[in-house]
């Protein structure tokens, strides 16, 4: 599956958030990264995480080689909900998110 999201991160800060949020999540590790992208990779499959800046957004761009119905991409999903959108956003794992992801139990 292919997923774009804009966010007001840096690209730094989106390859360190993937990296954190993929392997934390999933059993995976991390296979590749350089400035532009993180590839990681487990039992659950492959995703590639690139961030490019546009203007003043950065572009994000998931690859992943499982359907949208997979751990993996569910994973993907949350990650791009942890994004903020507008500067002064705040995403923090535990705080609730639309759709109930991240809500406390």
């Amino acid at each position: 599956m292919t997923y774009q999201r804009y966010t007001a991160a840096s690209v730094r800060d989106v390859l360190a958030r993937a990296e954190e949020i993929l392997t934390s999540r999933l059993p995976a590790t991390v296979e590749h990264r350089d400035g532009h992208s993180v590839r990681v990779t487990g039992g659950d499959g492959t995703a590639v995480v690139s961030a490019h800046k546009h203007g003043l957004d950065t572009v994000v761009n998931v690859e992943t080689d499982q359907f949208r119905t997979s751990r993996l991409d569910g994973e993907v999903q949350y990650l791009l909900t942890m994004l903020p959108y507008q500067p002064g956003d705040s995403h923090r794992p535990g705080a609730v998110q639309p759709g109930g992801l991240g809500g406390r139990a």
